[in-house]
């Protein structure tokens, strides 16, 4: 059996995370767009060209994910991955429900995409469709097995909350029978629609599972997955004792753009406007202070600053005031690889 190891953050390689636009044909309930705070326009083809230059330095060793919304509603799609395979990218995601519009999958071949990204939040329709969109199941189900068929290597992202912890077990012979490469366990952030007051309040409509519940099913879950032969990646969340908590704003290279300009190194910041920088006039240039930056230097007991400023349930404390225990980086991964 193999252990779960954690990701080690690089500055040797960078992620560049690009939503080139906020609409989307769902409405998951957990989705993270604000369309307040992200922009509710499509980027034109020009836009995304002009704003991923900044990033074309070293471009072999970047990462790239076009995101949305749903990406693949942007009709320059294609062109802008032909664009970005130009300049070099090291590897280059597209994240999808898989409703895959305007024929992507017959306008880009294997050469230009690495990797289709699909996102699925249960095992059975029921469940899924009842988080993500009456027909999703089936949709995303269909589209996973026709990238497979077309040649390209595929992933799977689960979104766990409690609508769907209880199937996440389920979730092993079926991903095997997909064909996927990878499988993604993500956790719930309270930023988007699950921060809004109407989902995430009372308390017992938080969506986020708890912490036993995160300790006892996800290590158990990705090692059966693993054991088919698929990796599997999950957030870390909770640090062990003897761990350093670390901030990969300040150790590693993620970026996270939106349509309206801002660009974010937190994931956990996109609610807030303290982006580290913006485009202005296609120009990346830094935002002043404060922003998001000037919180990754503060050092506290309970781990990650920003989990304690917008979701302080998932701390505990003792008696004496120290944490129970602390949150790690929200981009620290635990990975299972196939013995």
């Amino acid at each position: 059996m193999t252990l779960p190891q954690t990701v080690a953050f690089s500055k040797n390689s960078a992620n560049v995370f690009f939503h080139i636009l906020t609409q989307c044909n769902l409405k998951c309930r957990h989705c993270y767009i604000n369309p307040v705070q992200h922009g509710q326009n499509t980027l034109a083809l020009a836009t995304i060209q002009a704003w991923l230059e900044p990033f074309s330095a070293n471009s072999s060793t970047k990462n790239l994910i076009f995101l949305g919304g749903e990406p693949t509603l942007h009709p320059d799609l294609p062109a802008a991955i032909r664009h970005a395979r130009q300049l070099g990218f090291g590897s280059i995601t597209v994240d999808t429900n898989g409703y895959l519009f305007h024929d992507i999958l017959e306008k880009v071949d294997t050469g230009e995409v690495d990797t289709f990204s699909f996102s699925l939040d249960g095992a059975t329709q029921q469940t899924n469709d009842r988080i993500r969109g009456e027909g999703s199941f089936d949709t995303c189900m269909a589209g996973i097995r026709k990238a497979v068929l077309k040649g390209f290597n595929t992933s799977l992202i689960y979104t766990v909350s409690r609508n769907n912890l209880l199937e996440l077990e389920l979730m092993a012979p079926l991903v095997k029978d997909l064909g996927v490469g990878r499988f993604f366990i993500q956790v719930i952030g309270l930023r988007g629609r699950s921060a809004n007051r109407d989902f995430a309040n009372p308390p017992e409509k938080i969506l986020q599972v708890e912490r036993r519940q995160w300790l006892d099913t996800i290590p158990k879950v990705a090692q059966m997955i693993a054991a088919s032969g698929i990796t599997v990646t999950y957030p870390k969340v909770f640090l062990h004792p003897e761990e350093k908590f670390e901030c990969a704003g300040l150790v590693a290279d993620n970026y996270f753009i939106f349509p309206n300009g801002r660009v974010y190194r937190c994931p956990l910041c996109e609610d807030f406007p303290i982006h580290s920088m913006a485009f202005r006039e296609n120009r990346l240039v830094a935002s002043p202070k404060l922003n998001e930056s000037d919180f990754f230097q503060l050092d506290i007991p309970e781990g990650c600053v920003m989990n304690k400023l917008i979701q302080p349930h998932n701390l505990s404390y003792r008696e004496d005031g120290a944490p129970e225990h602390r949150i790690a980086c929200c981009l620290l991964k635990e990975e299972v690889k196939p013995a």
